[in-house]
């Protein structure tokens, strides 16, 4: 039976230098010949999961089908990849020592003392090494953070001890370091990087390949000083350079040998990669027939990483309709019905995204009328499908103080409630939940079942009738308030399969208006865009020709 081989990156320096980027670009290669990967990010906070941590300081929460809250690194990975990713693929310190003190109030450690070491570092090398379970040619683990921190010390420790325990030809180690270019002086620095590999070697680690972060390409000369400095082998030193769009650094790898050199150093088959899908995405990128303009309106805007799946679903949507997406920004807290069209006017589309609470509500319910009075193709995802939901509950259905119970308890008319029941089919049980339940742990989350109306603009969309989505909220459409909707023109298109829960609806009067309940950014890749957000973009353009026409 094979032995999986593993590959640890590391960084150095400053912290977003694009390990994650790194990881699944060179998976990506890896891929390209031929080789079977998986990936894990290893996050040194405390925090057992990113599901409570608010998205403009940590960014998108990313889901698995499995239901796990993940780092944004792994939606990287999955559109890189193509592959879905579990909760095996994500570990924090926080989710590290959970483990392990569970263990020890069980009496698994039989009173003895526990300790970082062994048995914290234990515990991260079986989280890394049930990679292996399936047997891939390749698992690659970002470590995260950077070298020096005090939380990484254990996984770093970890990584190092796994060499001795794997054998030398079983186990890489790269490390991402950035090396600054001086204006002034008119050359890069590599002290920066020296020293970062200095620490990385301080503690037993000796990279076998630096990546090199970089606005422009590392002369040869500086590849042999940071070579001889840094006792690496000089064909071992490549550049990352910036690039305007993250499915370019793949190929921008490819050209500096990168994958090659990994492919030598692990001993692994020689293959050469097949690059056409990916030459073939960058040229459609690069040479779009026409562009859109799209509005993200919500309330995480000041951090764009917050939005990040559906940053790259929409430019995956471009890409179907060789059209470039313009992406506009708009803050919820800044609309209201009076404002609206100031915001709004000059957009092709409109997008509400999810979210969580009541700030900047109003202004996406305002946001979700002008869309659907001005006949703008309009997407609500999650929180923006209960928008759209309220508006036209108000608007149109005559429930004047429609709300949602998430936003306003006492309001008389709440079409979207806390659901405090429902069936899990992944478990097959039926889920009960408490209005006072944590706050960690109580969304309906992961991947769900989803019956299609034939027919309807999402049945015409996906091609099929049964689809599979991903979920992370807690309220839900109040089925008592359906029969008044639905009289009122709404579509409910998508449901439950035993119809207890509403995940799509429609407008058939409006040129392209669709909310799901569902997260359907987080399974769009470059090379499959998925068929809502192609729709969605399509009717944009459409719009946009018809505007240009007139």
């Amino acid at each position: 039976m094979k032995e999986t081989k593993f590959i640890f990156i590391t960084g150095g320096v400053l912290s977003s230098l694009g390990k994650g980027l790194a990881a699944s670009s060179l998976g990506a290669l890896l891929k390209t010949r031929g080789l079977s990967v998986t990936i894990q990010k290893l996050d040194p906070y405390i925090n057992v999961d990113p599901g409570t941590m608010n998205p403009t300081q940590h960014g998108e929460v990313f889901v698995t089908d499995d239901g796990a809250e993940t780092d944004l690194d792994l939606g990287h990975y999955e559109r890189f990849l193509g592959v879905p990713l579990s909760q095996k693929n994500n570990y924090t310190s926080g989710s590290i020592y959970n483990s392990v003190i569970t263990k020890e109030r069980r009496g698994d450690y039989l009173g003895g003392t526990v300790q970082v070491i062994p048995h914290i570092t234990d515990e991260i090398k079986l989280a890394i090494c049930s990679l292996a379970e399936h047997h891939p040619d390749v698992a690659i683990v970002e470590i995260g953070g950077t070298v020096g921190d005090i939380e990484s010390q254990p996984f770093l420790e970890a990584i190092r001890q796994l060499r001795g325990d794997l054998g030398k030809d079983r186990c890489l180690y790269i490390h991402l370091t950035l090396v600054p270019y001086l204006q002034a002086a008119g050359e890069h620095k590599t002290k920066p990087t020296q020293h970062s590999v200095k620490e990385l070697r301080s503690i037993g680690i000796q990279p076998d390949i630096i990546i090199c972060r970089c606005e422009t390409a590392v002369s040869p000369e500086l590849k042999r000083k940071i070579a001889l400095f840094c006792d690496v082998d000089v064909d071992a030193v490549f550049s990352s350079v910036d690039v305007d769009q993250v499915y370019k650094v793949p190929l921008a790898f490819y050209e500096e040998g990168l994958d090659q050199k990994v492919a030598i150093m692990l001993r692994l088959p020689a293959k050469n990669p097949t690059l056409t899908p990916w030459r073939d995405l960058v040229y459609a990128l690069d040479h779009p027939e026409g562009e859109t303009t799209i509005g993200i309106v919500g309330k995480y805007v000041e951090l764009k990483e917050a939005y990040k799946s559906l940053h790259e679903a929409l430019i995956h949507g471009g890409v179907a309709n060789a059209v470039k997406v313009n992406l506009k920004y708009v803050n919820s807290e800044d609309i209201s019905a009076e404002s609206a069209r100031e915001f709004l006017s000059d957009l092709d589309g409109i997008l509400i995204p999810g979210g969580f609470g009541g700030r900047g509500i109003e202004g996406k319910i305002s946001t979700a009328r002008y869309a659907r009075e001005n006949k703008v193709p309009f997407f609500g995802i999650c929180l923006g499908m209960q928008c759209a939901v309220i508006e036209f509950a108000r608007h149109v259905a005559g429930l004047s103080d429609a709300n949602s119970e998430e936003f306003n308890a006492e309001s008389p008319d709440k079409v979207i409630y806390l659901l405090t029941e429902w069936f899990d089919y992944r478990k097959k049980i039926t889920v009960v939940r408490g209005h006072d339940s944590d706050k960690g742990g109580t969304m309906r989350l992961g991947a769900y079942p989803c019956l299609l109306r034939e027919g309807s603009r999402c049945h015409n969309a996906y091609g099929q009738k049964l689809i599979s989505e991903r979920h992370r909220h807690r309220f839900e459409f109040n089925n008592t308030y359906r029969d008044v909707l639905e009289k009122a023109g709404m579509c409910f298109s998508g449901v439950s399969p035993d119809a207890s829960l509403v995940e799509v609806v429609e407008l058939p009067d409006h040129p392209w208006f669709v909310g799901c309940q569902f997260h359907p950014e987080f399974k769009s890749t470059p090379m499959a865009p998925h068929p809502l957000f192609r729709d969605f973009i399509r009717a944009s353009k459409e719009k946009r020709s018809a505007g240009e026409k007139q």
